[in-house]
């Protein structure tokens, strides 16, 4: 990780760059606002300003991509408050322990990789999954059971709604958490909880699972149809079978998707010859997708 370090005092830069050097950091040090300007782009930028008569804002301006962290003698409009507004991360009062400054850079740079990694995530979904108009059109009160045949119809919706209210959203797969009281006790009440695998569940599970989740903010995700007896249900309907067309499916996905599709419209005799299987087979798949099969 490369450090630029704007200090005129040459003993107290020369004493950070060092210290931090110790520990690992790549650090280069200027004197000036004109000489840190002719520096490369830094992840971290230790800006002093005690630089006396020099305008630093061009650097924030310049750096703005960087974690700016301003290391002032005390603590003002001119020294705070208006550096931040422009662009500023943080700042930190000399004199300072090392330690201090290097938790400092830890927070922001674990901070900034965390920017990152969710600005890569909104992308994804608004320009893949989010390119298809789906979305839950009804009245929505918890726990809400979102049926359909294809997994990531029902994810679109699920993001659609989240970003439509503007609710923070968290995620919870029933089919890595086979402990379902364990992963769904004490869920949060200020955000949206997203359940996939509600399928997987024996019946008198999914009984007490919806008992357990009385009115907390919780949509479950199931791709069987074995909810008779059921409310508060919202079937998702595929548009045409260009919902599909994009999409490249594994062996078992396809499977899935078939077994979902079609079990209301064919005898297990001939939906177990249409996918060139066995009636055996098709049982195996069935217990290992947790589709139960409908009287």
């Amino acid at each position: 990780m490369k450090i630029l370090i704007i200090e005129n005092e040459v003993y107290l830069a020369q004493s950070i760059s060092s210290k931090l050097s110790y520990f690992g950091f790549n650090c280069e040090v200027a004197s000036s606002t004109k000489e840190a300007l002719q520096h490369d782009k830094a992840d971290i930028i230790l800006l002093s300003t005690s630089i006396s008569g020099q305008n630093f804002y061009p650097l924030i301006e310049n750096f703005k991509d960087s974690i700016i962290i301003l290391m002032i003698p005390y603590i003002n409009d001119d020294t705070v408050t208006k550096p931040l507004k422009a662009g500023a991360s943080d700042y930190i009062v000399k004199p300072f322990m090392i330690d201090e400054l290097i938790r400092k850079i830890e927070h922001y740079s674990s901070y900034r990789q965390l920017q990152n990694e969710i600005a890569f995530y909104r992308d994804y979904f608004c320009n893949s999954l989010l390119s298809a108009n789906y979305t839950i059109n009804t009245k929505v009160s918890y726990p809400l059971i979102i049926k359909g045949i294809s997994q990531k119809i029902i994810d679109i919706c699920v993001v659609n709604y989240a970003i439509f209210k503007k609710l923070p959203i968290s995620f919870i797969s029933l089919y890595k958490n086979k402990n379902y009281e364990h992963a769904l006790k004490n869920l949060p009440r200020q955000r949206l909880t997203y359940v996939i695998g509600f399928e997987t569940l024996k019946r008198e599970d999914k009984e007490q699972c919806i008992k357990m989740l009385k009115n907390t903010p919780v949509i479950l995700s199931s791709l069987s149809g074995d909810l008779e007896g059921f409310s508060n249900i919202y079937e998702v309907q595929t548009n045409t079978e260009q919902d599909y067309q994009n999409d490249i499916l594994s062996v078992d996905e396809y499977t899935k998707t078939m077994i979902l599709k079609f079990e209301d419209k064919y005898t297990d005799t001939e939906l177990s010859k249409r996918l060139g299987m066995s009636r055996k087979s098709l049982w195996e798949k069935r217990k290992k997708y947790g589709i139960s099969k409908k009287k």
